[in-house]
């Protein structure tokens, strides 16, 4: 039985990260934590691009152009969508979700999801950095572990 399981390694990948600037403060938490990530695992500075789009339903547009350029082994979408008192955050949240799923599917290499949905700041503020983790840190995570499972799949 041939079993396929990505390796947790950045050496000689390229990573383009999009992040939104809505939100920054928390957002900006969030590339902290892919970047950290990224380097821990041999990431060098310089196969790394990080592009700041105003909010976060710009990054499907610019993760398609980004996935097109034939530059990277995977994207990494960093941003926080906070409920407020609208319907905003239910529109926001959910044409991100399918404009990253369906640019998932299409594309070539990984498109990971580290958008960051909580219905408060203090839970936007947790998957940040403090006691729920770091959403930014896992995206990185799973960006070099499905670039590698894109790359042995591609080989076998």
């Amino acid at each position: 039985m041939k079993v396929y399981e990505g390796k947790i390694k950045g050496k000689d990948l390229r990573f383009g990260i999009i992040v939104s600037r809505f939100n920054e403060f928390i957002s900006k938490k969030l590339l902290e934590g892919a970047i950290d990530a990224l380097n821990r695992h041999e990431v060098r500075e310089e196969d790394m691009e990080v592009v700041w789009v105003p909010g976060s339903f710009e990054i499907p547009p610019l993760a398609s152009r980004l996935a097109k350029s034939g530059r990277f082994d995977a994207l990494i979408c960093l941003g926080a969508v906070i409920r407020g008192d609208t319907f905003h955050f239910e529109l926001v949240s959910n044409q991100v979700s399918r404009g990253i799923s369906a640019l998932a599917l299409r594309e070539k290499i990984p498109i990971i999801f580290g958008i960051v949905t909580a219905d408060n700041l203090e839970q936007a503020i947790e998957r940040a950095g403090t006691k729920a983790g770091n959403r930014g840190w896992d995206a990185a995570i799973a960006a070099m572990e499905m670039a590698n499972l894109y790359k042995e799949i591609h080989e076998t």
